[in-house]
């Protein structure tokens, strides 16, 4: 159905790479979703006024408020679409997050104004007139929602839309929630138990807390998350693929927006190779990591010294004191450096992010039993780097 849909209205042989087949594909999502939600939202009202059932007019308000998200999100797939200018040189992808987070402001607000109605239908019960259009209402809506989640998440998956996966998760919920009155209605008809407020409280509490679900997905890549561990996997893969890089760390990723990735990285490569030749080797890694994965990523050189026997001894030294206190701890950019009286060990030290916070009483062992290795005086010079970006 999905990809009959897809061929009908949007097209075949859809670039799912590019932001204009994103804007299309966000888009036909926002429009089938007002249309879906509003034939659902006409029929609840209808057979929920008609026959009493609160629990069931909230649920059509709650699909009122999906309709108004997928407004939202079509507007924000349309916004996104705008090419970088003077004022945002790295485009205006990010207006896809912005639209996931209203769309969970808009879910929480009506979880709880349905939380407040629902106490009021517990204090003061209403009679509930429990007919055959109700319930096949009920299980049109259970259909029409699971196949709503079924399209957005195959549209999801296919231009890995967390905006669109968002919203795949909001209809799968919907069609969970509607079973709940459903069954209700049931237990309800051959009991005679008015369960009409308690589920409608139990739904308002689900809804704001699918909300704030929401809202942390799209909260997340705006204050700046880590990159993917299959983003890293695969920037690690194009790397290792080149012999002549000796090691990598710092690796930093900041999204702009879905296909708007910048990051930056240090590798290292032996100080004796030509720097003509490091430079166009590097030149093709920053290629092939936008054009595989399309993140632009700058890549800072570090030469490195690869045959100095004193430089690996103290290396392999440094690296045993640490792992003792850690074995998570590693480190890079090691070098040495001769005065008269004392060598100065220059590093990187990568710690995790639980143990940052003792990186001076490390640093500190570190000292202490390096002064007890032999007549000479190390100083240690140490940047410590988080665990996040190595």
């Amino acid at each position: 159905m999905t990809k009959l849909l897809l061929s009908i209205f949007v097209g075949k042989d859809l670039d799912v790479s590019s932001q204009q087949t994103r804007s299309r594909l966000g888009s036909f999502s926002g429009v089938v979703g007002v249309v879906c939600n509003l034939i659902v939202v006409a029929m609840k009202l209808m057979v929920g006024i008609l026959t009493g059932a609160f629990s069931v007019i909230a649920d059509a308000l709650n699909n009122l408020m999906d309709a108004a998200s997928a407004v939202v999100t079509l507007i924000g797939f349309k916004l996104a679409e705008k090419p970088a200018d003077k004022d945002h040189p790295y485009g205006h992808a990010r207006y896809e997050y912005l639209s996931g987070l209203a769309v969970a402001a808009l879910i929480i607000l009506v979880g709880f104004e349905l939380l407040k109605t629902s106490f009021d239908k517990i204090l003061h019960p209403a009679q509930i007139a429990y007919t055959i259009p109700l319930y096949l209402v009920l299980v049109i809506s259970v259909g029409v929602k699971f196949w709503m989640f079924l399209f957005n998440r195959k549209l999801g998956q296919m231009i890995s839309s967390s905006a669109l996966e968002a919203t795949a998760v909001d209809s799968r919920n919907d069609a969970i929630t509607t079973g709940t009155i459903l069954i209700s209605a049931v237990i309800a008809k051959f009991s005679g138990l008015a369960v009409d407020g308690f589920v409608s409280l139990a739904l308002s509490v689900f809804i704001m807390y699918s909300g704030v679900q929401l809202a942390k997905q799209t909260i997340s890549p705006l204050l700046g998350e880590s990159a993917s561990p299959e983003l890293k996997k695969n920037i690690l893969s194009v790397l290792q693929s080149e012999p002549r890089v000796l090691g990598y760390h710092d690796l930093m990723i900041h999204d702009y927006g879905p296909g708007q990735r910048f990051g930056s990285l240090h590798i290292e490569m032996d100080c004796k190779d030509s720097p003509i030749e490091c430079h166009d080797i590097i030149d093709n890694l920053e290629r092939a990591c936008l054009e595989q994965f399309n993140t632009h990523i700058v890549i800072h050189y570090d030469p490195i010294v690869t045959d100095d026997l004193e430089l690996t001894r103290l290396r392999g030294v440094v690296e045993t004191i640490l792992r003792q206190q850690d074995e998570r701890i590693t480190i890079h950019d090691f070098r040495m450096v001769s005065g008269a009286d004392h060598i100065n060990l220059i590093f990187d030290m990568v710690l995790p992010s639980e143990i940052m916070s003792q990186r001076f009483e490390i640093k500190d062992t570190l000292d202490n039993a390096l002064k007890e290795l032999d007549g000479n005086t190390y100083y240690t010079v140490v940047e410590f780097d988080m665990e996040g970006f190595n």
